[in-house]
């Protein structure tokens, strides 16, 4: 992709100043603020209307950059070789003269952090003498942005300047995985587990349902379109949605398919556009086919069990 310098420079610029500006990752569109300043990221959490309680993710342009805020371990170091830049956010500690504001962790002594994959972000980074809290660019619990029309529909105005790059690639949020102690998976996101088990090279505990807020994405509700939704079902009525994995070779006008083939990856990258699709058209409920729980299937049924609980 090629870097447009001017719209770099204007991002930067209200950065600097405080405000808060939409940028692209491979994931979905962030909502990105001075991860130092307590303005800039209170100013996130009014926009999206956001709980406090619920912690952002800070990003990173590299690991020298990290060092500052946070210690590193091995088990971060292995991960950090294989996959980043890209969708994997580790919960870490906070160093004690961290500048990160005490909004972005509720204040708790743990932050979540990644390294973004898109070319745009992480030249805005490079520019930036701090990082980006930037959780998705939508409405607290509403369904994330894949474009810059998305964050348009959700927020009009409110948000002074997106920073325009494309559709995202992966179109789901992010996997993370505390790495205090021993591995943990707080949120099935873009990159497969079976991924991370290979280089860790140790078993892996699950914990994405937690009482407890520990990071991102761990809320009840959350990626819902604003309707309700059921899941695995085999009978549809005519006047709600179905949602299909695959293209069936009959389709009815209430049919939608995340993918022509049932490729999981395929169907990953359109869920969040798809949800939206279907609101658009005025459809007032979600009938769900039941999707294989395995791979990125395991990440598509876990937003869509969070998005159902309307």
């Amino acid at each position: 992709m090629k870097i447009n310098l001017a719209n770099i420079k204007k991002a930067k610029k209200l950065l600097d100043k405080g405000d808060c500006v939409a940028v692209p990752t491979e994931t979905v569109y962030g909502l990105a603020g001075n991860a130092y300043s307590d303005s800039a990221c209170n100013k996130i959490f009014r926009l999206k209307k956001r709980p406090k309680y619920n912690p952002l993710i800070v990003h990173y342009y590299n690991i020298e950059n990290l060092k500052k805020d946070c210690e590193l371990n091995d088990n971060f170091f292995k991960l950090y070789k294989e996959f980043c830049p890209g969708p994997i956010t580790f919960v870490l500690n906070l160093k004690r003269n961290s500048n990160i504001s005490k909004l972005v962790t509720n204040n708790k002594k743990t932050l979540a952090v990644r390294f973004p994959k898109h070319p745009l972000t992480r030249y805005l980074l490079k520019k930036l003498y701090y990082p980006l809290a930037a959780p998705s660019a939508n409405l607290s619990s509403k369904v994330s942005a894949v474009c810059s029309t998305d964050i348009k529909e959700d927020f009009g105005k409110k948000i002074k300047y997106i920073l325009e790059g494309g559709k995202t690639q992966i179109g789901i949020e992010s996997t993370i995985i505390d790495l205090r102690q021993k591995p943990k998976i707080l949120r099935l996101g873009g990159l497969e587990i079976s991924k991370i088990k290979k280089i860790l090279k140790k078993k892996i505990q699950m914990n994405i349902n937690s009482n407890k807020i520990k990071s991102p994405g761990q809320l009840r509700l959350h990626y819902s379109p604003g309707i309700p939704i059921r899941l695995n079902a085999k009978n549809v009525k005519d006047t709600e949605a179905f949602l299909l994995l695959k293209k069936k070779k009959k389709m009815k006008k209430n049919f939608f398919y995340l993918s022509v083939d049932g490729n999981l990856k395929k169907a990953a990258k359109n869920l969040y556009s798809t949800l939206r699709k279907i609101k658009k058209n005025n459809y007032k409920s979600i009938a769900v086919a039941k999707v294989p729980n395995l791979g990125l299937g395991k990440t598509i049924n876990d937003r869509l069990i969070r998005a159902s609980k309307f």
